[in-house]
């Protein structure tokens, strides 16, 4: 699957779980970088806004994933 293939309308992937995981990602790269520059006894400043955007993300995508599964309707076959 090309890259491309991600943001055709029938795809095999769930858009909404890679942009949570993304934002994840991001917030456990800030989360290593504090403890590491916190062993070295300097102080990484991170913006409270920018971070909290980041959480907001997060959880908006899994909840809207985990939302949609729920109430979804159930195809008999």
């Amino acid at each position: 699957m090309a890259f491309k293939d991600i943001f055709k309308d029938n795809n095999t992937l769930n858009e909404k779980n890679i942009v949570g995981f993304a934002s994840f990602a991001i917030m456990a790269v800030f989360a290593a970088a504090d403890v590491v520059t916190g062993i070295m006894g300097k102080e990484l400043v991170i913006s409270d806004t920018i971070f909290n955007s980041f959480v907001f993300v997060t959880l908006g995508s899994f909840g809207i994933d985990g939302a949609t599964k729920i109430f979804q309707k159930k195809v008999e076959e």
